[in-house]
């Protein structure tokens, strides 16, 4: 797996948003360069270590991608489309749609966000390199306890940003994706901005789950995943479920409706229909009423998995297109006679 971002933060691969917080401070503090100027080097390297580690686990998305494919996946090598039954959808076309470009967050701006500033060991109010301003309190807990979080709570009642309206896309499923589900990674482009607001352009790979039975219409809300500017709160990512065209079958509710092509003769003699379902099955329906131009034939439970409860189906509803011949000769009519007249 390359990295192992929990084992970087000391905690376990269930940890909560408030965990990560809570050893993020801890190390972040214990590691900053200019609290560690006898090993400056070492310091920096594990500093940008604990960021990053922070930065991946902290972002659904972000952790979702790095659990399943390790550093590598965050850094280039996903695995390429079609592999796993996964679906690959590109919202941009900058790239292949199997790249993810993953830009880790300035160490710095991280810490800023923390603590309200990005250097508390040094170099402030004109004292000497390494003095604290804020004396002995500055490493203990109820500097973490106190300064860092009321900072936070006060720089975030002063701004009041709004909320950037949300940004809507579809996203097209095929009548089998929704049949049987599927997993579809979406690559975004969208800008970030760092603490002086500098935005930088960065790519991500989205992960949607699509359930079985999802119905067109269905919303999926990636939060604040929109562009970043200084005093806005990034917009929600929204997409919505569409469903592409099939060449056999439409959906009713649950329910698939398919029409079938029958001669005349089938119609009043029997005929059999021959269906693929949508996850591959081949299925014979034998017909032995007569088909009239309003006959249906019913198939329970071979219709659309019910989203609340997948092992629940809908029924398959099978419609006739009856071919009546163009014309027929004096003789096909007076046979035609003799054969259905009343008994």
């Amino acid at each position: 797996m390359g990295v192992d971002y929990y084992k970087i933060l000391q905690v376990d691969r269930g940890a909560k948003d408030d965990d990560l917080k809570k050893a993020y401070r801890k190390l972040a503090m214990k590691w900053h360069p200019d609290k560690n100027p006898n090993n400056k080097k070492e310091a920096e390297a594990k500093f940008k270590q604990i960021s990053e580690a922070y930065d991946v686990l902290s972002d659904p998305q972000k952790r979702a991608i790095y659990d399943q494919y390790g550093e590598e996946g965050l850094k280039g090598q996903v695995p390429p489309p079609g592999s796993g039954g996964s679906t690959f959808f590109s919202t941009g076309d900058a790239g292949g749609p199997n790249v993810f470009r993953f830009n880790p967050r300035n160490a710095d701006d991280i810490f800023a966000e923390f603590f309200g500033f990005s250097t508390p060991f040094g170099g402030m109010g004109g004292g000497p390199r390494g003095a604290s301003r804020f004396g002995g309190s500055m490493f203990g807990d109820d500097f973490f306890g106190s300064f860092g979080e009321a900072s936070m709570h006060q720089h975030q009642h002063q701004q009041q940003p709004r909320k950037s309206a949300p940004v809507v896309n579809n996203l097209p499923c095929s009548l089998e994706d929704l049949y049987k589900g599927t997993t579809k990674k979406m690559k975004i482009s969208r800008e970030i901005a760092d603490a002086s607001g500098k935005t930088l352009p960065v790519e991500e790979i989205l992960v949607i789950e699509v359930k079985p039975g999802w119905k067109k219409g269905t919303k999926i809300t990636f939060p604040e995943k929109g562009n970043e500017q200084p005093n806005v709160i990034p917009a929600d990512l929204v997409f919505i479920i569409d469903e592409k065209p099939h060449n056999v079958y439409t959906r009713e509710g649950n329910d698939l409706v398919t029409t079938q092509k029958v001669s005349l003769v089938e119609a009043l003699t029997g005929f059999t229909v021959h269906l693929t379902t949508l996850d591959g099955r081949s299925l014979s329906i034998p017909i032995t009423s007569i088909i009239h131009p309003d006959y249906e034939e019913v198939v329970p439970k071979e219709g659309m998995p019910e989203p609340k409860d997948p092992s629940r189906r809908g029924n398959l509803r099978i419609k006739f297109n009856i071919k009546f011949p163009p014309r027929l000769t004096g003789e096909q009519k007076a046979g035609l006679k003799r054969l259905l007249a009343a008994p």
